[in-house]
């Protein structure tokens, strides 16, 4: 019988599309929904999920490709289905009640509503039939759509509940009740310490994710306390992802998560945002260890994002899936028999015990993950060759697995732009632009920053989404936060004076439309959004850095560009109000901790004043410290930056070039040598 498409066929989210042929009877979020459920007065399905969800694909073959199923979702609910990429502030009210209902989320999120939009009732994953200890899809819907009928008191009374406690886990305390000094810093490192896998990095337990904002806190302390303990830690977590399956061997970047706590077997689904922030991670462990293999990572990184994730405008898109040909990692594991026959006998060996290749496999149906299980050196030795030789055959092994590879069936790609995570892509070409010295990078970077500034900035507002030749739907916290931080880091590498004015124009609508001003923080949404049963103000760090803490961290630096009060004293009232969070639960308020370091400690102010190439080297010293806080301005003769603060009594200092570092309120003489600039950075 031929399918007949449902109203999400119109929809621009590849998400929303992927459920056009279901037979349920879905709705994308609008009012007309809502207005047939109080007509009806009938319950609302609300399900979220995203496109590389594995999950989430497995939920809709199990349950909304059922006719049974979709028959009594059709019968008893109105139905609507959100992209959680597309509308994250629908995402985030609802996250938040269902952990608050269950004590666990993820996607896919499945919530039940009141015609209001108020949960009442929610989970994530369901089954078909009663298993995992969760009960079967269907008798969740009969179960709810019985309560909804004949207990509505219980109902209205567990609903309101939720919205009680949804107010009060975003309750923060009053600016200036705690004190914010090192002891801060210093409490939160043991507790997060305490958190450490020492046997293979990270944090313990599994599922295992990155957590880069951990890792750049204990970077920041090590430098800054003189905690070496947690250097080593850093580089120990970093090398070991970039040996795990969670890291793509041949084709480089990173997949969401590890299912283990060995980073071996990952949920394959590869996310704009974590490769972005993994990659100034890996460069700020570069910095700090001199180890030359995490430049090999960032740039491998870097190029899988430039090869299969780049808009030909400039733009990032969004994912990709974690499945193909129906099955979850089929594009990236292999079979001993198939590397053998692509590589031939010797070297299908050689590459077999390097990437950890067994008959018996690590994964499902005698299949693997590809990982390092041996260095180099080891397998140098193994084979009683010399190491450069083994690099090379190795090095051979992976273009031609990687030619075989290409050939496959490739998972699917959702190619919505969304403004916060190509915020993130920004950052992250920005900073390996600075530190590894490649003009490539920095024109990438500036393509990036062009297009959300053509494309997804219109009136003096960020659009959130760009799809199918199309932006939409207002900005929220993190669009703003993130793409406010990718153009300071943007001017930090090219130092145009346009996007400092175009930074202070972002930080402004901020204050002014998402500030909290009965107490310290940002809402998610602004206040010309539209109203949601609540208005969240997320500080918790999840998948990607809290909003909150983002946006912290960008006043801070922009108030030493810029000398704006207003900049510096609401980041400063922010972190006293999220003070006693960040010391009580610090793996969720780890980059605020890093905000919170950057004003305790204070960054190095460096102003390069540029009269000639001697300049050049200057600029170098200061991209190849390892520093754990600094703001860098580059003066030049009419470049408009004369009369910024940090520029005051610097700008005639030469010929030739000659730089100054000052740290609270103090400034060195003129430097006119690379040598002396990196001492008086390591003082």
């Amino acid at each position: 019988m031929e399918k007949r498409p449902n109203r999400l066929i119109h929809e621009s989210s590849l998400y929303l599309r992927q459920h056009a042929y279901n037979p349920v009877d879905w709705y994308p979020w609008c009012e007309e929904a809502f207005a047939r459920a109080r007509a009806e007065q009938k319950p609302i399905l609300l399900s979220i999920g995203y496109s590389a969800c594995h999950w989430c694909h497995v939920m809709e073959r199990e349950s909304f490709e059922d006719p049974e199923t979709a028959r009594l979702m059709n019968q008893l609910f109105v139905n609507i289905k959100v992209d959680r990429e597309e509308r994250p502030d629908i995402d985030q009210v609802y996250m938040n009640a269902v952990q608050l209902l269950t004590g666990r989320g993820g996607w896919p999120l499945t919530v039940f509503l009141r015609p209001d939009g108020t949960p009442f009732y929610g989970g994530t994953y369901f089954p078909p039939e009663d298993r995992f200890g969760l009960p079967s899809f269907r008798r969740v819907l009969l179960a709810v759509a019985q309560a909804y009928r004949e207990r509505p008191d219980e109902i209205d009374k567990t609903a309101a509940q939720i919205l009680d406690a949804l107010r009060k886990i975003e309750a923060t305390a009053a600016p200036g009740e705690e004190s914010l000094d090192a002891s801060l810093l210093d409490t939160a490192t043991a507790r997060l310490t305490a958190l450490y896998d020492r046997e293979h990095g990270g944090l313990r337990g599994a599922p295992k994710f990155p957590n880069p904002s951990v890792f750049e806190f204990f970077l920041q302390q090590a430098v800054a306390a003189q905690r070496p303990e947690l250097l080593s830690m850093v580089r120990h977590t970093l090398e070991a992802m970039a040996r795990g399956g969670i890291y793509d061997q041949l084709g480089g970047g990173f997949h969401r998560y590890s299912v283990d706590e060995r980073w071996l077997v990952p949920h394959f689904e590869k996310m704009l945002y974590d490769n972005a922030l993994l990659v100034p991670l890996y460069l700020r462990g570069f910095l700090c260890t001199g180890e030359r293999d995490f430049v090999r990572v960032a740039r491998e990184t870097l190029a899988y994002l430039l090869r299969e994730m780049r808009h030909p405008e400039g733009g990032f898109y969004a994912s990709q899936d974690a499945d193909s040909e129906g099955e979850e990692g089929r594009f990236f594991v292999w079979r001993h028999d198939e590397i053998q026959r692509v590589l031939g006998k010797d070297l299908g060996e050689l590459a077999c015990r390097y990437f950890g290749v067994t008959e018996v496999g690590n994964f499902e149906a005698g299949r693997n993950v590809l990982h390092r299980s041996l260095t180099v050196s080891q397998l140098a030795g193994l084979y009683q060759l010399p190491e450069a030789d083994v690099e090379s055959r190795l090095k051979e092994a992976r273009r031609r697995l990687f030619e075989v590879r290409e050939t496959r069936v490739r998972p699917a790609r959702d190619e919505k732009i969304l403004a916060a995570w190509n915020g993130m892509a920004v950052s992250a070409f920005a900073f390996a632009a600075g530190v590894l010295n490649d003009s490539h990078y920095q024109a990438v970077a500036e393509a990036g920053l062009r297009f959300l500034r053509e494309r997804m900035w219109r009136d003096g507002r960020l659009l959130s989404v760009y799809a199918d030749g199309q932006a939409k739907h207002l900005g929220h916290l993190d669009d703003y936060a993130f793409v406010l931080t990718a153009v300071l880091d943007v001017f930090e590498v090219s130092q145009t004076m346009e996007l400092l004015d175009w930074s202070q124009r972002l930080a402004g609508v901020l204050l002014d439309r998402f500030w909290d001003n009965s107490a310290a923080g940002f809402f998610f949404t602004s206040d010309e959004h539209e109203a949601l049963v609540h208005r969240c103000k997320p500080s918790f760090d999840g998948a990607v850095p809290s909003g909150n803490s983002v946006a912290c961290r960008a006043l801070l630096r922009l108030f030493h560009w810029t000398g704006e009060e207003r900049y510096r004293t609401h980041a400063e009232a922010m972190l006293s109000a999220y003070a006693p969070a960040m010391r009580d639960q610090p793996s969720g308020f780890a980059n605020f901790l890093c905000a919170a370091s950057f004003q305790i400690h204070q960054p190095k102010e460096i102003v390069v004043v540029r009269h000639d190439e001697s300049a050049e080297a200057l600029l170098r010293a200061v991209w190849e410290a390892c520093l754990p806080h600094r703001i860098l301005l580059v003066l030049r003769p009419g470049d408009g930056k004369q009369a910024l603060p940090l520029a005051e009594g610097k700008v005639a200092a030469g010929p030739p070039s000659c730089a100054f570092v000052c740290h609270r309120m103090t400034c060195s003489p003129p430097l006119r040598s690379a040598q002396d600039l990196q001492l008086a950075l390591r003082s």
